[in-house]
């Protein structure tokens, strides 16, 4: 039995991984920044996420899904939209919420004897795909892709591997009623991916569905 950490468990993807990795008899830690029954952890705040890796200073954990992220400028308009704080707020989560999260639980990542580290990233922060429109979730997506493979390159003589996933357009709160695929195709996809991730894989960009994405 192994330990899973995911954060932004609370709903969409993050909440039906957490009940696909109980049901194969996994522990999990589920983290939220305030909801009831959940580990609270809001990875914008340097203390929340000391103190959730103080919390859990004896435990192991064998993989970490950086799950939690926001999609705020929707609809923005080039000429008068993407306010500066909307641009903070959003790396707040989708680049630095990783960066922390992962560099606090470094210790308990390494007493696993195979590490893991799934960083959700997304086809929208492709360069590959740059249709225009959603500049910050973009660049914030693209920036999250850009930290887990420099994480893979350093972490990869200690052991542990890193790899970034696309989790297809889900219909969840974030993706809308007329996104592609429902949240239970999206984790099932994710949870196989995550199994095949390794040192020799490290690095790797790929999509719910098994696919190698192009950076």
């Amino acid at each position: 039995m192994s330990h899973v950490l995911i954060t932004g468990a609370n709903r969409g993807i993050g909440a039906r991984l957490a009940e696909l990795y109980r049901a194969q008899g996994e522990t999990v830690t589920a983290t939220a920044r305030a909801a009831e029954g959940y580990a609270p952890l809001d990875v914008t705040d340097p203390a929340s996420v000391r103190a959730l890796a103080t919390a859990m200073k004896d435990e192991t954990v064998n993989l970490l899904i950086c799950n939690a992220g926001v999609y705020l400028d929707k609809g923005e308009e080039l000429d008068e939209g993407y306010r500066a704080e909307m641009w903070a707020e959003s790396f707040a989560t989708n680049v630095t919420g990783v960066f922390l999260t992962v560099q606090a639980f470094l210790p308990q990542l390494r007493r696993s004897n195979a590490p893991r580290i799934a960083v959700i990233s997304s086809q929208m922060g492709s360069q590959a795909r740059a249709p225009g429109g959603s500049y910050i979730y973009r660049s914030s997506k693209a920036a999250a892709l850009n930290l887990a493979r420099n994480l893979a390159a350093d972490m990869k003589p200690e052991g542990i591997a890193v790899g970034a996933y696309h989790p297809g357009w889900v219909r969840t709160e974030m993706g809308g009623e007329t996104a592609e695929i429902s949240t239970a195709e999206a984790a099932e996809g994710l949870v196989s991916e995550f199994d095949r991730l390794s040192l020799d894989t490290t690095g790797c960009f790929r999509t719910w569905d098994g696919h190698d994405h192009a950076f």
